[in-house]
């Protein structure tokens, strides 16, 4: 039985992160997974949560029923600048103490680090894992981990590889299904992303995209030609390529039993219709 949590990411402009609790009961989720937001912790930036925030928070947790089932943190712990990977380290600490606070007991995370010095990169994230990993075995909380676009590790393989090089069982792996062409360099092979992630895959995240490596790489069209950057969607299921009938047929082979986010971003003037149609499909899949 899968946990589906909603990344109520389309809600932060408009209502607080403990209204985005109560918006997630009302369209049917038991979980939340909250993603990156000004008022509690944002891209880079040491965390802005303070002990009101945490108390509001926990009451929103019990009053819905929701429960904040995972944290998406993003900090650049992998900086080859030393000062500001001290400083992203720090950042952690203070989330995971707020984790601990209300009782979230799993975070999923980016690598973060630069594609253009990847040696480099990888060596500053073995030295911050080293350097948390008291802190993580201390409060009990599980990391997950996924290769993103314009990361220092972009690929399915690669990250797996970084995570089993760790060697420590409370890292898992995260399974992106909107990054999964980027994942596999254009071929969209899920099932055996999927099944090779089998020992550590613990989280899923459920949006669409286009196959930006289509067409001669003319899926999008970026300018200028060339550009150093990396495009994708979190489009609502239909809306792209990703071939869900294999990623949900892979992962019931599995018997997979994690965390499923539906994390659709950009379509906020409908977003209770989008979550709630995302919703009943992963339940009839994997429910």
């Amino acid at each position: 039985m899968v946990d589906i949590a909603l990344d109520p990411n389309m809600y932060y402009p408009s209502m607080s992160t403990a209204d985005t609790l109560r918006k997630a009961a009302e369209l049917g989720f038991a979980f939340v997974e909250l993603s990156p937001n000004n008022e509690f912790h944002f891209w880079h930036h040491y965390p802005k949560a303070d002990d009101e925030f945490v108390a509001g928070l926990n009451r929103a947790q019990q009053e819905t029923g929701v429960r904040v089932r995972t944290l998406n943190p993003v900090f650049n712990w992998s900086s080859t600048d030393e000062a500001e990977r001290a400083a992203q380290v720090r950042n952690w600490r203070r989330l995971l103490e707020l984790a601990d606070q209300i009782n979230c007991r799993e975070i999923t995370s980016e690598f973060s680090g630069n594609p253009n010095t990847p040696r480099e990169c990888e060596a500053q994230w073995y030295r911050s894992l080293e350097e948390l990993s008291p802190a993580f075995e201390n409060y009990g909380i599980r990391l997950n981990m996924e290769a993103h676009p314009y990361d220092f590790v972009e690929t399915h393989d690669a990250a797996y590889s970084l995570i089993r090089g760790a060697n420590l069982d409370w890292i898992g792996y995260e399974f992106c299904c909107p990054h999964a062409f980027h994942l596999s360099e254009g071929a969209g092979d899920v099932e055996r992303m999927i099944t090779s992630s089998a020992p550590k895959l613990r989280e899923v995240h459920i949006a669409d995209a286009l196959n930006h490596a289509a067409n001669d790489g003319n899926r999008y069209i970026v300018n200028p030609p060339g550009v150093d950057a990396r495009v994708h969607q979190h489009a609502e299921i239909g809306r792209g390529e990703v071939p869900f009938e294999r990623v949900f047929a892979t992962l019931r082979e599995i018997a997979f039993d994690g965390v499923v986010s539906v994390c659709v971003f950009g379509w906020h003037e409908d977003a209770d219709n989008i979550n709630r149609r995302m919703l009943t499909r992963i339940q009839q899949e994997l429910g």
